[in-house]
């Protein structure tokens, strides 16, 4: 799903949401048979209760009008209202949606532009609206229904809370997005103070393994990073938490090396969907700054697997403000801004896979090293071009250690979200 935010220009609206995951049980989904029912789902779909102003479009599936797809903006400044009009028309397209239903939330003279534009976009691509509302200070407002028996000028009452979907739902539902983005905002106060603590532990153990092994500082650390991945996961997935502040500084560290990031990613099992959300959740709040972007775009992956655009947002904004360059995120941003579906996040690479790719590139790394290495040997006068160079160092080696180490990154990272083999 797109992600959210109000931009102060906006080439490309942005939008949160959900989206059924396939296979989602009968029990989780929602059915719009009513504008009070619609209300009340709303809030249940977001997982927050949405601000003023801002306008919410459910894409609806037969045969009894299931909700499958959910997108909410920030109602922007007017001459950009027609940005999000054709936006949601593009996605709803793009899945096969043929009906939905909206609502707008705010006061008639910011909401009524935008519904009017939306409600004449998704005419034109062929799409159906069976509702569309109006919510303010407790009364709703049709724009399709023009019976004043049935909705009158002044707007119907409406309290949510007494709405079954509401009571049902209730504990997941929170106060606003802000109050979402809080779930993934960093500690602070002694939390942060005993992380940080445990962050230099980590960075001084890592230190101590790599002047203590021969080969590169990423050899070193590899065993230890992959079993501290293994460890989490086991732990989370038979319901723990981290024991200690020690083992997720460890855990943060190592996923810095991409290797080790993409070794977990490649163990994201949708079955396991739930546990893994509550890992990442967890180091990325924990972690500091420097070593929060993989856990939070892990946190994002999942989240998208399971549906939760909202979530996958504020997780990709969590980690794009610790590096806003992190391409993880960018890559499952730029695949939510295009509407892809939680069927768009599988694994196609198993950590087998990850780790042969890998291991290529270890070929290929030390290669390119003793050809750069021979090269500028016998540019100094030291050896003759094409004999294998001395294993000791060079100031510049690591800058092609470095490329193929990024670059094949980059192709494993493409692999998970194209879906095809690195």
């Amino acid at each position: 799903m797109p992600a959210s935010g109000t931009q102060k220009t906006t080439p490309r609206p942005r939008a949160d949401g959900a989206n059924a995951p396939d296979g989602q049980p009968a029990a989780k989904v929602i059915r719009v048979s009513s504008p009070a029912s619609l209300l009340a789902a709303v809030p249940v779909l977001l997982k927050f209760q949405p601000s003023e102003p801002s306008i919410v479009v459910l894409g609806t599936t037969p045969p009894r009008s299931a909700v499958a797809l959910t997108l909410r903006y920030d109602i922007p400044r007017p001459q950009h209202t027609g940005a999000i009009a054709r936006h949601a028309a593009s996605l709803l397209g793009a899945q096969g949606i043929k009906t939905v239903c909206a609502v707008g939330y705010g006061p008639a003279d910011v909401v009524t532009p935008v519904a009017e534009i939306l409600r004449a976009e998704l005419a034109t691509a062929g799409i159906t609206v069976r509702e569309l509302l109006r919510a303010h200070d407790g009364r709703y407002w049709s724009y399709t229904c023009t019976d004043p028996g049935c909705c009158p000028p002044e707007g119907t009452k409406f309290n949510p809370e007494a709405h079954p979907v509401t009571r049902k739902y209730a504990d997941r539902v929170l106060a606003s997005r802000e109050a979402l983005a809080a779930t993934v905002a960093p500690v602070t106060g002694d939390t942060a103070e005993s992380m940080g603590e445990a962050t230099r532990a980590a960075e001084e153990r890592a230190e101590r393994l790599v002047s203590g092994a021969a080969g590169t500082r990423r050899r070193a650390l590899l065993e230890p990073g992959l079993k501290a991945v293994a460890d989490a996961l086991g732990l989370y997935r038979a319901g723990g938490r981290f024991e200690s502040h020690q083992d997720a500084a460890w855990l943060a560290l190592a996923l810095e090396d991409i290797r080790i990031r993409d070794d977990a990613w490649a163990r994201m099992l949708p079955k396991h969907c739930e546990a893994h959300q509550r890992l990442w959740t967890d180091l990325a709040t924990l972690a500091q700054p420097g070593y929060a972007a993989a856990p939070a775009a892990l946190l994002a992956f999942t989240a998208w697997q399971d549906g939760d655009g909202a979530l996958a947002n504020v997780a990709l904004d969590r980690a794009l403000a610790d590096n806003p360059h992190y391409s993880m995120a960018l890559l499952i941003r730029e695949a939510l801004d295009a509407g892809a579906p939680p069927s768009a996040a599988r694994l196609p690479m198993t950590p087998e896979d990850v780790a042969a790719c890998y291991d290529a590139a270890d070929e290929s790394e030390e290669a390119a090293t003793a050809a750069s290495r021979t090269a500028k040997r016998a540019k100094r006068g030291k050896a003759k071009p094409g004999k294998a160079g001395n294993p000791g160092g060079d100031e510049n080696d690591g800058e092609a250690a470095g490329s193929v180490a990024e670059d094949n990154g980059a192709a494993v990272q493409a692999a998970v979200l194209a879906g095809t083999d690195a």
